[in-house]
């Protein structure tokens, strides 16, 4: 079921810089933001009201209010850049560099924040990640031109805004139901992308239908799809784990770039996808945080102590 997961989240989340790319050709990135979390936040809230209103039941206003940061972090904040990282010319395979260097900061900050410590084999693994984007950064960027270089560091912002909702997530003491954390991020998101629309004059939609396309795209995909998944994995497997799966998210988005846009996908990109691949076999096979790592350790000492007696 996990590997399933995986493979969805990865497949979902990249997704989201090709619809970030098909919306960017009509509209300004505050106006495909504006329209993506607007409708999507009413049905949530009706969805809240009616179907979902036990899940909202002693929640205490700090913890609605930590909810709502973490959506200016991960959502707000992460996706405004990706966009205007995509607007400025920097393309999709490019743009998910973010997600490939995030792991590594992720796995750093881990253990002193979290006490979810990094073996040696996880640090090997993340390491080779961090090869497998350069390789496929790289060749995605010897390939484009007439793109100011300061673009290609617009998305570490949006890096460092996930990093830091990701750990805000994971420190909170009350578990909140993931129907009213979407309703709360999303929310959140709507209100802020609404009032920098509204502040450019960039509320109003195109009337193109690639823009409602791209809207819909990154609604069912990224968002419910994506965006879900991050939440739903990071609580059953921790930040390192989910982060790893991170590495592949630029030579996957490569290969949707190719097969949507034509962008291009040559030999080192598939080297950079075969590299990211190994990172996270070796990432979650050394992950001795695991259930069934603590129960292979606990198996060991048991006949440790078992044979100690007999002797």
């Amino acid at each position: 079921m996990n590997f399933l997961l995986s493979i969805a989240f990865v497949l979902c989340w990249s997704s989201g810089f090709i619809g970030a790319k098909l919306g960017a050709g009509s509209a300004s990135a505050v106006t495909i933001l504006m329209w993506r979390f607007l409708p999507l936040t009413a049905v949530l809230v009706v969805v809240a009201v009616t179907a979902a209103r036990a899940s909202w039941r002693g929640l205490a206003v700090r913890d609605v209010a930590r909810q709502a940061m973490i959506g200016v972090l991960s959502q707000s904040g992460y996706l405004l850049t990706v966009y205007y990282a995509i607007q400025l010319g920097v393309s999709s395979g490019t743009t998910a560099l973010i997600d490939g260097v995030q792991p590594l900061v992720a796995g750093a900050l881990a253990g002193p924040l979290l006490r979810q410590y990094v073996s040696r084999k996880q640090w090997l693994g993340l390491c080779l990640g961090v090869g497998g984007v350069a390789i496929v950064t790289t060749a995605d960027a010897a390939a484009r031109t007439g793109v100011a270089w300061w673009a290609y560091l617009v998305p570490f912002l949006g890096m460092c805004s996930l990093v830091a909702a990701t750990f805000l997530e994971s420190r909170a003491r009350t578990r909140v139901a993931p129907a009213v954390s979407m309703t709360v991020h999303c929310t959140t998101s709507a209100v802020i992308f609404t009032a920098l629309a509204l502040s450019v004059g960039a509320a109003k939609p195109p009337a193109e239908p690639s823009f409602w396309a791209a809207i819909s795209w990154l609604v069912a995909l990224s968002t419910f799809g994506g965006y879900g998944l991050y939440w739903l994995i990071l609580r059953r497997s921790g930040v390192t784990r989910v982060n790893t799966l991170m590495f592949l998210m630029a030579p996957v988005t490569a290969v949707w770039g190719a097969l949507v846009f034509g962008e291009p996908f040559g030999p080192q990109t598939a080297l950079g996808l075969g590299v990211g691949l190994a990172a996270v076999a070796i990432v979650y096979r050394g992950d001795t945080s695991s259930p069934a790592a603590c129960a292979r350790k606990t198996d060991t000492a048991q006949t440790a102590r078992t044979a100690k007696y007999e002797a």
